[in-house]
């Protein structure tokens, strides 16, 4: 039988009202275990577990808070294929992808232990003399952290580590679908020292104990990745509470390809961008707008290159996209295929459901042509392994298709022209920008975040994470 995974609260396992199947995407047949459900009483239990262990946990020594996150870290670290393999069987990233994001998560921590001794503070001058001013930085309180099924070691990761090296305590609330790497991160971290309280997993449906996780009075923060009809329902909860708020919620992302850059360049990044994780990623470019110039050659070699991708099970060698997470994600990336195509565009390459020695969420990464902005394709967020192709004349109209999009997370162009790079930097309508490299791959010791629907609060990652897991704090002192 699958083992049986319980909820951390107050530093004790606990079992919530039952437990559900944490289902392989690649096989359906096997079950990675059973994770329990939480309760609204038991996320209330959480909550005050977490206030009562603060006053002492945000008082701690910065040495004792570094020392929690480096074991953490390295951890992670020593068993980065043991947790990759974990992450590619709940969640259906290709065994290499699962092992980098393991990867990614322990040098998050790393990073982050490093930043407990490095929050710095400010010495100044008062306008009015004898005086002297202090600001400095106190931790924001308790945090409630609510976080996605596509990245669900890392997205945690950069969440709770900066929550706690900056002195928070933290209740967090993965993904119902992939509850499996938040557990081992749990267990992780419940072992590095760290008081019963100041750390706890609740796990569980959103409609069950999300809205009391975002309401509930004793929560300073929320923290939020997900979709943005979600986010933006928590935006407005924490308003009306006065709470402070971040969110992640997506995008649209663009990538521009100019007559003057590297077909094979062009061509390769393209591909990873829209479909490496089975295209879900926040920051996957589904809008490939491309010039004239270059088009015929693009689109023959983007066909061939697609041609050659290996589709299966995550855990295989030699494969390049895995399945597609749920049967409900399934259904939703076919829906927009037709959509698309219903639309006017054409559907060139890929997009039927493929058949595998086991039974699982398997398709085709799709390429539609004879796209225009206004379709659906290229408005809304698919998440999945689709791309769509716009037309343009040149650069200047490639720019205004690329920041005609009510999200602005990620944008990248292709192009050998300085000039060209140079002016998209700079008027890209989007968080982060990729010159010659996909749309989707970020460092995590740098700022991460969008612009317009895609983001709302302070940025995530590297040392900008302060502005949301901190609060500023200015003292006079009469000399």
């Amino acid at each position: 039988m699958p083992q049986q995974h319980n909820n951390l609260i107050g530093g004790e396992w606990l079992a919530g009202s039952d437990y559900t199947p944490n289902i392989n995407p690649s096989n359906l047949a096997d079950v990675v275990g059973h994770y329990t459900q939480a309760s609204a009483v038991q996320l209330d239990a959480a909550v005050h577990a977490a206030r009562a262990a603060f006053p002492s946990w945000s008082a701690s020594g910065i040495q004792a808070r570094s020392d929690a996150l480096d074991k953490i870290g390295t951890e992670i670290l020593a068993r980065r294929e043991e947790l990759g393999m974990l992450l590619a069987r709940e969640e259906g990233k290709t065994k290499p992808e699962g092992i980098g994001e393991a990867t990614r998560a322990g040098n998050i921590f790393k990073f982050f232990a490093g930043e407990c001794l490095r929050l710095a503070g400010e010495i100044l001058p008062s306008v009015r003399p004898g005086i002297g001013v202090e600001v400095t930085r106190e931790p924001l309180g308790v945090i409630g952290l609510i976080t996605p099924w596509n990245f669900p070691i890392a997205i945690p990761s950069w969440k709770i580590a900066p929550a706690l090296a900056y002195g928070n305590c933290v209740v967090f609330k993965p993904a119902d679908l992939v509850p499996g790497c938040a557990w081992a991160l749990a267990d992780i971290i419940s072992r590095s020292g760290i008081s019963a309280g100041v750390f706890n997993l609740v796990m569980g449906r959103g409609s069950v104990i999300g809205d009391p996780l975002v309401n509930h009075d004793g929560i300073d923060g929320i923290s939020f990745t997900g979709s943005q009809l979600v986010g933006g329902r928590i935006a407005q909860q924490c308003a009306a509470r006065l709470k402070k708020v971040q969110l992640e919620m997506g995008g649209k992302n663009p990538q521009v390809v100019l007559d003057d850059a590297d077909l094979g360049q062009a061509v390769e990044l393209s591909v990873q961008s829209a479909f490496f994780s089975t295209g879900q990623r926040c920051t996957a470019s589904s809008r490939l707008i491309v010039t004239d110039g270059i088009y015929p050659r693009f689109v023959e070699a983007i066909k061939t290159r697609m041609a050659s991708l290996k589709v299966g099970d995550a855990l295989q060698a030699g494969i390049d996209i895995g399945p597609v997470s749920s049967q409900s994600q399934l259904d939703q990336d076919m829906e927009y295929i037709a959509i698309g195509t219903a639309e006017g565009a054409t559907l060139v390459a890929g997009g039927e459901r493929l058949k595998r020695d086991t039974e699982g969420y398997f398709m085709a990464p799709a390429l539609l042509i004879d796209t225009i902005a206004q379709m659906r394709i290229n408005r809304e967020e698919i998440f999945g392994p689709v791309a769509n192709i716009i037309r343009v004349k040149g650069y200047e109209e490639a720019l205004a298709e690329a920041n005609n999009t009510p999200f602005g997370l990620s944008a990248g162009i292709a192009t050998t022209s300085l000039k060209h790079a140079t002016h998209f930097k700079r008027q890209s309508q989007a968080g982060m920008v990729m010159v010659n490299l996909p749309t989707a791959g970020v460092d995590y010791h740098v700022p991460f975040g969008g612009r317009k629907g895609s983001s709302y609060g302070p940025r995530e990652q590297g040392r900008y994470a302060q502005e949301f897991f901190t609060t500023v704090k200015t003292a006079y002192t009469l000399a």
